[in-house]
């Protein structure tokens, strides 16, 4: 059994800033590209920023330059953090991350369970 628990959602005022971490636990033998998304109600799930494992970051277009994704591979924890707040980055944000699983090494892809971000003033 896999777990991904997001932590760090709150209340932020524009121009805030705030940090997402995503911990991984159970059976995890390896662990490989960890990404974060969020979503709007109504609206798609979107991609936000991918890490490999190697710590070789992507981000959208939109994200780039104010949010920055990292990890701890030693803690199987990602971060996303999130600087320059606007209040339509209000959203959702989940945890992504595709997991080989011990003892079976069968490689699954697992989600978090989300942690609420509001920007507002």
């Amino acid at each position: 059994q896999v777990q991904l628990v997001e932590s760090g959602g709150g209340l932020a005022q524009p121009g805030g800033s705030l940090r997402l971490s995503c911990a991984a636990s159970g059976s995890i033998f390896e662990i490989y590209t960890m990404a974060w998304y969020r979503q709007v109600a109504g609206k798609q799930r979107e991609l936000v920023a991918t890490i490999t494992a190697g710590g070789s970051a992507n981000y959208v277009d939109a994200m780039k330059g104010r949010f920055t994704i990292s990890r701890d591979n030693a803690k199987n924890t990602a971060y996303l953090q999130m600087n320059s707040l606007k209040p339509e980055d209000t959203a959702v944000y989940y945890c992504n991350a595709n997991i080989k699983v011990a003892p079976t090494r069968r490689i699954s892809n697992y989600w978090g369970q989300g942690t609420q971000v509001t920007v507002s003033s």
